[in-house]
């Protein structure tokens, strides 16, 4: 059995702040395969973008810290690693393509100079191969007259142009994972397709791994694997994206599903999930999501135990008090190997750890 390229193990971040510790993230675990592509979905605030910036090392401390879990790439901890040691890690194995590609780009500098920062760094060529490795990076994610657009200044080009510039500034050192923070914010609906299918495609060409954060469901459904749901610094959450679509187990799960508008719908008014996500200095007690849940029904469980993470069926965890088949034992790190990510017989079993 192939093994993961990246394992998170019960990760737990907190930020401290002048009124008192916050965890925006608690006991998070999910693993990753060369050339599976892993969705977090979520509402704005569940602890998605904490996550990914924790596997580069790049929250800020302080204020923020690790309290404690692990994040085995390749098999080496990246938290133990020193800053130097991650300098090499960073844009290398691992790149990130950061949300909002109009401020994420340095404005005073040309594009040609800042892909040929991270090429010249990681790759040790000289400036001139380094332009030359800028240049087809730029023409694999489709920008015409890449060698001339190298001595453009972020403002001279769209939206789209620029998010093609971060995919390529990303993948100039042809990283083994690729972290896509909400890769297509803030552009219209053409585009976005065009820049998915790009990243499909030079997934496959190179094996690449990709995780993928997201709100947007549909684009979850078009190019996922495997999902993890997070609410609440937690992933309630966590199968393939098949299971997920036709059998979701979390009502947390339920209710981004119910609210997406749908072709021939019978009402125009979109259904809403009560409530609002909870603030991470003030999360209720017990399961975290029973002040806004339609299965509560008075239940004193839910709002003095927090549910543990089980599996509910072959392949699908969840975190909740009333799934059906809840008595099965807990399993601490669910890992998930989806059939069309990695070559494995029909026989085999997930890893499961």
């Amino acid at each position: 059995m192939q093994n993961p390229l990246l394992q998170v193990k019960n990760l737990n971040i907190a930020f401290d702040t002048d009124r008192g510790q916050i965890r925006p993230v608690r006991d998070v675990s999910w693993s990753i395969y060369p050339g599976q592509t892993l969705a977090l979905v979520g509402e704005s605030g569940c602890g998605k973008s904490v996550s990914a910036l924790s596997i580069l090392r790049l929250i800020p401390s302080p204020p923020g810290r690790v309290l404690g879990g692990e994040i085995i790439f390749e098999g080496r901890d990246l938290l133990k690693l020193s800053e130097a040691e991650m300098r090499q890690v960073r844009g290398k194995d691992i790149a990130m393509i950061f949300q909002e590609p109009m401020t994420s780009l340095n404005p005073v500098y040309t594009i040609g100079d800042q892909i040929v920062e991270a090429i010249t760094l990681h790759q040790h060529v000289k400036t001139k191969e380094a332009l030359d490795i800028a240049e087809r990076s730029l023409a694999d994610v489709g920008i015409p007259a890449p060698r001339l657009r190298l001595k453009d200044y972020p403002h001279q080009m769209s939206g789209g142009m620029r998010q093609r510039v971060m995919i390529a500034m990303a993948l100039a050192c042809k990283p083994k994972l690729l972290i896509a923070d909400e890769p297509t914010t803030a552009l219209d609906v053409t585009v976005q397709a065009q820049i998915l299918e790009l990243l499909r495609k030079l997934q496959h060409e190179r094996n690449m791994a990709i995780l993928l954060i997201t709100h947007d469901l549909g684009v979850v459904a078009e190019n996922a694997d495997t999902v993890g749901v997070m609410y609440a610094s937690r992933i309630v959450e966590y199968a393939t994206v098949e299971d997920l679509f036709d059998r979701p187990q979390h009502p947390y799960t339920e209710g981004l599903f119910r609210s997406m508008p749908r072709l021939g719908g019978k009402t125009d008014r979109l259904e809403t999930i009560a409530g609002t996500v909870p603030n991470p200095a003030r999360f209720p007690s017990g399961c975290k999501f029973h002040p806004r849940c339609p299965r509560m029904q008075g239940d004193p469980k839910c709002k003095d135990i927090e549910p543990a993470t089980r599996e509910v069926q072959s392949q699908h965890w969840a975190a909740c008090h009333h799934v059906p088949n809840f008595e099965q034992s807990p399993i601490t790190i669910p890992h998930l190997v989806h059939r069309r990510s990695v070559v494995a017989k029909a026989t085999e079993e997930p890893a499961i750890i």
